[in-house]
């Protein structure tokens, strides 16, 4: 798990912690101690727990400044997300339970995510990275170990519409290169899930370092990359994933890309009937007309 004092939900808990009464005390103890299981706990079930009221749950979230007991428990799952080793990810999802609906289960928690994300995401940031998308001389996408999945799919699905795309891997140091001799106009795309590979940390400082315009993607509002962004969209889940949350960052992709071509017009068209004839004259894709 993380260190508990580099989070600013345990941080407050241990700040006030002295001055809170006797059962707000085993209550805020609890929590700091086992941060993975009160996560997933209702206020009844945290309450009975500590073997404290849920008045005294309540007031507790209160006091440290939230709005309610949701919106505690989702600054605590940014934390527990962020610092689950894989053996903790397996024991959180079941994954050993027999006899369980693991695909009904999984369709259901990516429902619940896309609502979340329904009802939480920015589409005023969103509708930013199309405009930069769009002004930019040339674009630079680049992701790390899981991110690199969804940072190659964006990129991929920029060369559909725009030219100027480049697709980095954070992991190999010529990233460094190339972004280095970088045109000086080039917008930059960073795509970072937890657990947030470190060379995307340093990439970044590197990126604002250049004066080069960063965008960072990310899936918490305490990602290490934000700090260096120009602009940061974080694609929220309701879940903790065992490997990663997929469903949202993709819709989201897919939202920039599909306004990214909306807002092309005939430059588009243009452009897209180039590349399907270069996939024509070099027999690139399967067609079912004889040759």
């Amino acid at each position: 798990m993380n260190d508990p004092a580099s989070h600013p939900v345990i941080n407050d808990i241990s700040n006030k912690l002295e001055s809170l009464t006797p059962k707000a005390q085993t209550l805020g103890t609890y929590i700091m101690q086992n941060p993975s299981k009160a996560v997933f706990m209702t206020t009844k079930e945290l309450a009975e727990t500590c073997e404290i009221s849920e008045a005294t749950v309540v007031r507790f979230v209160s006091t440290l400044g939230y709005r309610g007991y949701s919106e505690f428990q989702e600054a605590l799952k940014d934390f527990v997300n962020t610092g689950l080793s894989l053996p903790e990810r397996v024991a959180i999802k079941g994954i050993k339970e027999p006899g369980t609906d693991r695909l009904h289960r999984g369709i259901l928690e990516e429902l619940n995510n896309l609502k979340y994300l329904y009802e939480n995401i920015n589409i005023e940031t969103m509708n930013q990275f199309v405009e930069k998308l769009d002004k930019s001389h040339s674009v630079y996408v680049v992701g790390s170990r899981l991110s690199y999945t969804f940072a190659y799919y964006l990129g991929w699905s920029l060369t559909k519409i725009r030219k100027g795309i480049h697709i980095l891997k954070g992991s190999d140091s010529t990233s460094f290169d190339m972004l280095t001799n970088a045109h000086p106009d080039c917008l930059v795309i960073l795509v970072a899930t937890s657990r947030y590979p470190n060379e995307l940390i340093k990439l970044s400082k590197m990126i604002r370092r250049s004066g080069h315009t960063l965008l960072t993607m990310t899936d918490s509002s305490i990602s290490p990359v934000i700090q260096f962004a120009d602009l940061s969209l974080v694609v929220p889940a309701r879940s903790i994933p065992f490997i990663g949350n997929v469903s949202g960052i993709l819709a989201v992709i897919q939202y920039i890309v599909q306004e990214l071509a909306n807002i092309k017009g005939e430059e588009l068209t243009d452009y897209q009937k180039q590349l399907e004839q270069v996939y024509l004259e070099n027999d690139v894709l399967f067609n079912l007309e004889p040759k």
